[in-house]
C-alpha cells in the first residue's frame, strides 16, 4: 500500500493528472447542481437520452475526420435537448417516449456509423471507450482544459442568477406559471445546461455513465437533508469528493477512471442510505 502512495505522489507532479482533477471536479459541481433538479422533476433519464445523442455525435465526428469533436457535439446535443423538450411537450408523443426514441435512435445510429466508415483497426475498442470512459481523461490538452473551465463557469453562473426561478420551476411549475414566471424558457434552460454537462462529462466517464454523475450525489444527499439549498450543497460537496477520490483511485490501482468514479458514487450512496435510515429512527 506504501507503494501505491509513492506512486500517486509521483503522478500528482504531472501536469496531466492536475488537469484531470481540475476537470473531474468541475464537471463533478455542475453535474451535481443541475441533479437535484432533474431528480425532483423526474426527469433524471434526460441525462441518459442525451448522453446517447453525444455518442452519436462524436461517431459523426469520427467518421467526418474532425480533431476537435466539441463543438460539433456541443451543437448536436443542444439542438436534441431543446427537440426533447418541444417533442415531450406534445400530447401525442409523451417526454419518456421521445427521450427512448432519440436515445436509442442516436446510440444505433453512431454504432451503425462507427463500424460502416471508421477508419480504425479497432472499431469495438474505440466504441467501448467510448461508452465507458477512456483514459482521454488524463490526455487533456491545455486547450480542452480552459474551455472546460470556461463552460464550467458558464454553468455556475447561470445556477446562480437564475436560482430562485429554477428552485419555483422544480417544485411548483403550474404556480409558478401562474406567478408570471416563463415556465418554459427556463425548462429550456436546464436542458441547454444539462446538453452542457453531458458533453463535458464525457471524457471523464463515457457516454452510458454520465447519469450516474448527475442522480447519485442528488439522491444521496436527499437520504440526509430536506431543504432544497441543503440538498444541492451537499450534493455539489458529495460529487466533488467522490469525482476526486475516484480518479485518486483510478491513477493508483490502475482501474478505469469512469467505472471507479461511479462505483465510488455508489459507495457513499450506501453510506448516507445508511446515515439517513439511522437517523430517521432516532428521529
Amino acid at each position: 500500500m506504501i507503494d501505491k502512495f509513492e506512486k500517486l505522489s509521483l503522478y500528482l507532479q504531472f501536469s496531466f493528472v492536475q488537469y484531470a482533477l481540475i476537470v473531474g471536479v468541475l464537471i463533478a459541481i455542475c453535474s451535481s447542481l443541475l441533479g437535484v433538479t432533474l431528480v425532483l422533476k423526474r426527469f433524471s433519464f434526460i441525462g441518459d437520452g442525451l448522453s446517447h445523442v453525444a455518442f452519436g455525435a462524436m461517431a459523426i465526428a469520427a467518421v467526418v475526420g474532425l480533431t476537435n469533436d466539441m463543438p460539433l457535439i456541443l451543437a448536436v446535443t443542444t439542438a436534441s435537448a431543446i427537440l426533447l423538450l418541444r417533442t415531450g411537450q406534445n400530447t401525442k408523443i409523451k417526454g419518456d417516449a421521445a427521450v427512448a426514441m432519440i436515445s436509442v435512435g442516436a446510440l444505433a445510429i453512431g454504432y451503425l456509423l462507427m463500424n460502416v466508415f471508421s477508419k480504425s483497426s479497432n472499431v469495438s475498442g474505440d466504441v467501448c471507450s467510448t461508452l465507458f470512459g477512456s483514459v482521454s481523461i488524463l490526455t487533456l490538452t491545455v486547450t480542452e482544459v480552459w474551455l472546460s473551465v470556461i463552460l464550467s463557469a458558464v454553468v455556475f453562473i447561470v445556477f446562480i442568477l437564475f436560482y430562485n426561478k429554477i428552485f419555483s420551476v422544480t417544485f411548483d411549475e403550474n404556480f409558478a406559471k401562474a406567478t408570471g414566471v416563463k415556465t418554459g424558457l427556463y425548462n429550456l434552460l436546464i436542458a441547454v445546461v444539462i446538453a452542457v454537462i453531458i458533453v463535458l462529462a464525457m471524457n471523464l466517464v463515457g457516454s452510458l455513465l454520465i447519469s450516474a454523475l448527475v442522480i447519485f450525489p442528488a439522491l444521496s444527499a436527499m437520504r440526509v437533508f430536506k431543504s432544497f439549498r441543503a440538498v444541492t450543497v451537499c450534493s455539489a460537496v458529495f460529487s466533488v469528493f467522490a469525482a476526486g477520490l475516484g480518479i485518486l483511485i483510478a491513477i493508483m490501482f490502475g482501474t478505469p477512471v469512469g467505472s471507479t468514479i461511479v462505483g465510488t458514487d455508489i459507495v457513499g450512496f450506501l453510506i448516507f442510505f445508511l446515515i439517513g435510515t439511522f437517523t430517521k429512527s432516532k428521529a
